[in-house]
């Protein structure tokens, strides 16, 4: 059997005084780019980072450095260099024509991994969707990554021959999958009515790439996804009940994770996905406290969680990996908990705000109802918490956990003690 070989790139990156904060290359993106790099199957050979007032619209670089990326290619055997910025289709060209090796950006490495990570049919469309978004307007401009057919890094997905199809198929294929994830959304929205039915409410774990997500949602459910400390682990949105206490019940989703950068096509493609943040009665912000990048991140996903959920969405803090790090270096209490996924450290105190959050507008109260009403016994089995229900020869007594609708419609009933 032949041995895979491990392919080497040369990391670039431009920071620009015209670039956004989160446009700009830096060492600490550069080093998130090689754990990027190595979830997808490579290895660093070598980084190069530069600073100009503006990009250079030929080479990105400059002249000067594209030269100086060519020969760092050629010291390290390198077959490849991977920018942490977006390039255009002639600044691809360009850089591929003067260094002699592939050219990619991180937006096209991070669609490399997810085309690998996807294993459910939903998860492929969605990738296949976002490649084919992120290509369309790059066909004309693509060099040597067009004409590359051994595969690699930066070649999965749809694969060379459809993309070297004229446009007019790869829109009709763009159509099919919208059409296709339109459906997907579609099945969600009858699950979310059946769920919403029976006033099961909908908890969210999301939070950076590789915090432990999937781990956090393996000790609590018993779920048994894999959780790898890698990058993108989880694509594939998974589901499962969690009993928090004896007042409450919840859906627990885990999502795929947030990144710098992470590239507009995903986030449109992804949004069968992404939208069950929009519908959650709760978001559980996973986050690494041992991460040396720690509030950055949070930032990150601070920003797609106000552009995906509802703006009144309760948000709690969750530290994880607090086992790694100094107690006082964590700022617990109100809306933030510290807990170790993999210890099951702080989970009750999770617990705790859980319950608090999701059930502060609940009422315990006894009601007296006539016998005319008996129909809202079986509305309040399925909307509300039965304690105990007595059929007395002055009507139907019955204690329960109800909302404030419910408590209004049966207010004028409840017997004050």
């Amino acid at each position: 059997m032949e041995e895979h070989k491990i392919e080497r790139a040369v990391l670039a990156g431009l920071a620009a005084d015209c670039f956004k904060p989160e446009e700009q290359a830096t060492e600490e993106s550069l080093a998130e780019l090689e754990a990027l790099l190595e979830t997808a199957g490579g290895v660093c050979a070598a980084k190069l980072l530069q600073s100009r007032h503006a990009p250079d619209p030929h080479s990105f670089l400059g002249e000067g450095k594209a030269e100086e990326l060519r020969e760092l290619c050629q010291n390290h055997e390198a077959g490849m260099v991977i920018f942490d910025n977006d390039l255009s289709p002639s600044q691809i060209r360009a850089l591929e024509e003067i260094t002699g090796v592939t050219v990619l950006d991180r937006s096209a490495l991070i669609l490399d991994i997810f085309a690998q990570r996807a294993r459910t049919a939903e998860g492929r469309l969605q990738v296949e969707l976002a490649q084919y978004k992120y290509l369309l307007p790059k066909l004309s401009g693509m060099g040597k990554s067009m004409s590359r057919l051994g595969g690699g890094i930066g070649t999965r997905g749809p694969g060379e021959t459809k993309l070297e199809t004229d446009r007019r198929h790869i829109r009709a294929r763009i159509d099919r999958l919208e059409e296709e994830l339109e459906q997907v959304r579609k099945l969600r929205a009858v699950e979310r009515r059946r769920r919403q039915k029976n006033e099961i409410p909908v908890v969210a774990l999301v939070g950076y790439t590789n915090t432990g997500k999937s781990t956090l949602l393996n000790r609590l459910t018993g779920a048994e996804i894999p959780a790898n400390n890698r990058l993108f682990d989880t694509l594939d949105t998974t589901t499962r009940q969690l009993t928090v206490s004896d007042r409450l019940t919840v859906l627990l989703s885990d999502t795929v994770g947030f990144i710098a950068k992470l590239p507009h096509h995903l986030v449109d493609a992804f949004r069968a996905t992404l939208e069950e943040l929009s519908y959650a009665d709760l978001l559980i912000h996973v986050i690494d406290a041992a991460d040396p990048d720690r509030e950055a991140h949070i930032q990150v996903v601070d920003r797609l969680i106000a552009q995906l959920a509802k703006p009144e969405t309760p948000v709690l803090r969750c530290y994880n990996k607090a086992d790694l790090v100094e107690p006082e270096a964590l700022p617990v209490g109100q809306n933030n908990v510290a807990i170790s996924a993999r210890t099951g450290q702080g989970l009750e105190a999770l617990f705790a705000l859980l319950e608090r959050e999701l059930c502060k507008d609940l009422r315990r109260a006894v009601f007296l109802l006539p016998y005319s009403m008996g129909g809202m016994v079986e509305t309040l089995h399925d909307k509300a918490r039965v304690f105990r229900v007595d059929y007395t020869a002055a009507g139907i007594e019955i204690e329960a956990e109800v909302d404030e609708v419910l408590f209004g419609r049966l207010a004028q009933y409840e017997i004050v003690r």
